[in-house]
């Protein structure tokens, strides 16, 4: 029998566990990669992001995607 101070820790584990297997895991493109799988020039990704059609995520100064967010938008 699990007590309840130890099911934080078994549902934290098993989060861990997923990620390992990769069920959690998202692909991230950066703004070329997003250019080359959109057939657009740099400058028309960056005014979807500015017209908030894109979005994306700012990480030491670079621009990421997730690649199902980069879908989304191509298919719109």
């Amino acid at each position: 029998m699990i007590t309840t101070e130890l099911i934080p820790i078994k549902e934290l584990l098993e989060r861990i566990e997923k990620k390992l297997d990769g069920k959690f895991s998202h692909k991230y493109l950066n703004i070329n990669e997003v250019a080359k799988m959109s057939s657009l020039h740099l400058s028309s990704v960056r005014r979807a992001i500015v017209r908030g059609e894109l979005k994306c995520i700012k990480k030491r100064g670079k621009l990421i995607f997730k690649e199902s967010d980069v879908h989304k938008w191509i298919n719109g």
